[in-house]
């Protein structure tokens, strides 16, 4: 970048600079050392890599948002959530470039005093955060007003989180309709998300190797369609079974004739797969037919979750069973399910304890007190 300072015929000081583009930009100003200061500021933001051509922040956040959610290659529920927090801004009419910190905060406020959940507040916030962030890529503006703007407090997960009993959930699986059985197990025994269970075809389940693969979702689009596609980034797995479970889809499948690799394990409208207002239908008649209220489909992963860490399965193994990208995801949710060093001290305790007294001791520990004599 080349800059300079001249004086004009009317004492005033124009600064101007080309930008990498060969662009010529000037200002005007009553004293030297404020266009030197002007200079100084283009060219820190220059060389820090935070230059914005300043014409460029003259497009509305809105305009901007529509230019770029353009060129991007979303899913359908992703372009949905993106179109749904770019409309609740309140700065949707304002130039970028003068989008302040504060115009966000009042944004957040806005929505906190609506009554919204601190986790849709915080999806909304991301998603308009990486508008902001596209548009300092972009050098549209030099700076992104979302920066350490605070959100709402959440729950703590052991405490939002609602996990069901083990026997609610057989009184559940006892009283639902025959079709529907598989469906509630598929997702209390094997953590299946509603989606996915909903996309399993015959071809997934291998019976002889007691295991099934999770390759696809089915999901709700604009007007109520269906839309089926790969799962959650990084959800991709194989899902082994319990010789139960297993069971109960060789059952649904002879009851239900179904026949091919590519038929659906559970059948909806017009033989497309179960929408997911069906399942929740048949989900809120299978609750109040269990005399249940306040638990949701979702919870049921929850609890194959919990069970596996009860069982002693470390973070990897739960995280590959759940399908997250990362094992920080896993931990961030089901931290508080694992059990602490001070659980493990007490029950190894109570071992030795049982052992000098007579009591029943673990196999574990008399494994271990026989190798020390």
């Amino acid at each position: 970048m080349s800059g300079n300072i001249a004086k004009r015929t009317n004492g005033k000081w124009r600064a101007r600079y080309r930008d990498e583009a060969g662009k010529e930009h000037s200002r005007h100003f009553d004293r030297k050392i404020d266009a030197q200061q002007w200079l100084d500021q283009v060219t820190s933001a220059v060389v820090t890599g935070a230059y914005a051509d300043p014409k460029a922040g003259r497009i509305t956040f809105a305009a901007f948002f529509g230019e770029w959610s353009a060129r991007q290659v979303w899913a359908p529920g992703t372009v949905l959530a993106m179109s749904l927090a770019a409309r609740s801004v309140p700065f949707a009419g304002k130039p970028m470039k003068q989008v302040r910190r504060s115009d966000v905060e009042t944004w957040i406020k806005q929505m906190d005093a609506a009554g919204l959940a601190p986790g849709t507040i915080k999806t909304r916030y991301v998603n308009v955060r990486s508008v902001f962030r596209a548009a300092v890529k972009d050098r549209v503006i030099g700076s992104d007003p979302t920066d350490g703007v605070r959100l709402p407090r959440g729950r703590r997960a052991d405490v939002a989180m609602s996990i069901p009993a083990p026997e609610e959930v057989g009184q559940l699986m006892a009283v639902a309709d025959e079709w529907f059985q598989p469906f509630i197990a598929l997702c209390a025994f094997a953590g299946l998300r509603l989606g996915e269970a909903a996309g399993v075809q015959l071809g997934d389940v291998d019976f002889l190797r007691k295991s099934l693969k999770v390759t696809r979702q089915v999901q709700r689009v604009n007007g109520g369609a269906i839309d089926v596609r790969a799962p959650k980034y990084g959800s991709e797995r194989i899902v082994f079974l319990a010789d139960s479970l297993v069971h109960v889809l060789a059952e649904h499948v002879a009851a239900q004739g179904t026949t091919g690799k590519d038929r659906w394990l559970f059948i909806g409208d017009d033989d497309d797969p179960p929408h997911q207002n069906t399942v929740g239908y048949w989900w809120r008649k299978t609750l109040r037919d269990a005399g249940l209220t306040g638990i949701k489909l979702h919870d049921l992963r929850h609890f194959y979750a919990s069970g596996l860490i009860a069982a002693g399965c470390d973070v990897v193994t739960v995280q590959r069973s759940l399908g997250h990208a990362k094992a920080t995801t896993t931990l961030n949710t089901y931290a508080h399910l694992w059990p602490t060093a001070e659980d493990r001290t007490r029950r190894a305790a109570e071992s030795i304890m049982s052992a000098s007294l007579g009591h029943e001791e673990s196999p574990e520990l008399a494994e271990g007190l026989s190798r020390l004599h």
